[in-house]
C-alpha cells in the first residue's frame, strides 16, 4: 500500500511521516529526488535523496522516475527502482509529494497499488509562522512563493481520499494513523 501525503510546504508533511514510520510496524518512506540543497537537518537518503541538477536531468533522460516535477525551482522526483523495490516488499510505503506528482502516480499506479491519498490543510496565518520557524532565513519573496502555491494546491483537494486540517499534530496522526489501519484492513 501506497500512502500520499500532500500539502504546502510547511503544512507537516515530513513531521508526520516521522511520526507515522516511529508509531506504526511496517510503515517506511520513500524520499524523493531533489536537485535541492539539503537544509541544515537533513541527511541524505532520509528525507530526500540529494543529486545535482545535471544528475537529475540525467536520471530524467534515462527514465529513471514514475513522476518529476519543478517546484519551488527545484526537481522533485519519484524513482521507480525504489517505489518498486518498496511496494515488492509488502511494506506500507509513506511518501510526501506535491499535488501534481500525486495525480501522475493516481494515473500511473491505481491499477497495480492500492493507493491512499491524504492532503494536509493549513491556514495561511499558521503556514507563515511554520516556514519562519522552519527557516530563519527565508526571505519575504520566498514565503510569498510558498503561500501563493496554497490556492494552487488546494484546487486539487478532489484528487484525496481524505482531507485532513492540521492544526493539531497529535491528532492529525491519530487520525492518519486511523485511516492506515483501515485501508489495510480492506486491503487484506
Amino acid at each position: 500500500m501506497l500512502v500520499i501525503l500532500s500539502g504546502v510546504s510547511g503544512s507537516g508533511k515530513d513531521t508526520i511521516k516521522k511520526e507515522l514510520i516511529k508509531r506504526m510496524k511496517d510503515v517506511i518512506s520513500l524520499p524523493s529526488y531533489t536537485s535541492r540543497k539539503p537544509r541544515e537537518d537533513e541527511e541524505e537518503g532520509v528525507q530526500y535523496h540529494f543529486v545535482s541538477k545535471e544528475e537529475f536531468e540525467e536520471r530524467i533522460r534515462n527514465n529513471e522516475f514514475y513522476e518529476y516535477d519543478v517546484h519551488h525551482e527545484n526537481y522533485y522526483g519519484t524513482s521507480r527502482k525504489l517505489l518498486n523495490e518498496k511496494i515488492a516488499s509488502g511494506k506500507i510505503i509513506v511518501k510526501d509529494i506535491e499535488v501534481n506528482g500525486t495525480e501522475n502516480l493516481i494515473n500511473l499506479l491505481k491499477d497495480e497499488t492500492k493507493l491512499v491519498t491524504i492532503f494536509l490543510k493549513v491556514d495561511k496565518d499558521e503556514l507563515r509562522r511554520r516556514l519562519i520557524e522552519r527557516d530563519k532565513n527565508i526571505t519575504e519573496d520566498e514565503i510569498q512563493l510558498r503561500l501563493g502555491r496554497q490556492e494552487y494546491e488546494e484546487s486539487k483537494i478532489n484528487l484525496y481520499d481524505y482531507v485532513i486540517k492540521n492544526d493539531d499534530l497529535e491528532k492529525t496522526v491519530k487520525i492518519i494513523m486511523t485511516i492506515i489501519e483501515n485501508e489495510n484492513k480492506l486491503e487484506k
